[in-house]
């Protein structure tokens, strides 16, 4: 009887050595999964304002197929303007042809087929003009353009202060496309997904 009293008893080192063990497995399956399928990253200046405010955390993952129109998408600008990777909206993507047209104090975004049929007038209602006074007309002969193969046009949400393919960034290439944006961790009184 006193044996199996005895064998009933753990060992305290035991015990630790077994959290020790589950610790070490839970953080080696965070740093694969944030590794291989999420990052986190930091949104970095106004232009997406007011959908994502400079200093939010957002989580990105690359694992949810290539990027539609209307997604938000961080990537690698290859100029070297920019060290940090950018935040923009996908606005039409490959053999698609973007026309932009100068309205009333905001622009008109028209996205065409691959045979420049089909026009379909992006609706915007994250688009923000919030300073007509500084609204940046763009030089409507420049447009319409084709998005090369493997290519995307992008914009920033705050119109009138986004460098986007527009203006520098030009067509972003799928390759320095580092995800879809997915989620906002920061601050927790706006945690949650995002669109």
């Amino acid at each position: 009887m006193a044996d199996k009293s005895k064998s009933e008893k753990t060992c305290p080192a035991k015990d630790i050595f077994d959290i020790a063990e589950t610790v070490v497995w839970v953080i080696a399956v965070v740093f694969i999964i944030f590794t291989l399928f999420l990052r986190l990253c930091e949104v970095d200046g106004r232009s997406m304002e007011t959908t994502l405010y400079d200093g939010e955390k957002l989580v990105v993952t690359n694992i949810l197929g290539k990027p539609s129109r209307g997604d938000i998408v961080i990537f690698h600008d290859v100029s070297p303007m920019f060290r940090e990777p950018l935040v923009k909206r996908v606005i039409a993507t490959e053999n698609e042809y973007v026309d932009i047209r100068n309205g009333d104090g905001r622009l008109v975004v028209t996205v065409y087929d691959a045979n420049m049929e089909n026009p379909q007038v992006i609706e915007e209602p994250y688009a923000n003009y919030s300073n007509p006074n500084e609204f940046k007309r763009i030089n409507e002969s420049d447009y319409p353009k084709q998005v090369p193969a493997g290519c995307y046009f992008v914009m920033g949400d705050n119109r009138n202060h986004s460098t986007d393919s527009r203006y520098e960034v030009g067509f972003v290439d799928g390759r320095e496309i580092l995800g879809k944006v997915i989620l906002r961790v920061t601050p927790l009184s706006r945690f949650g997904a995002v669109s």
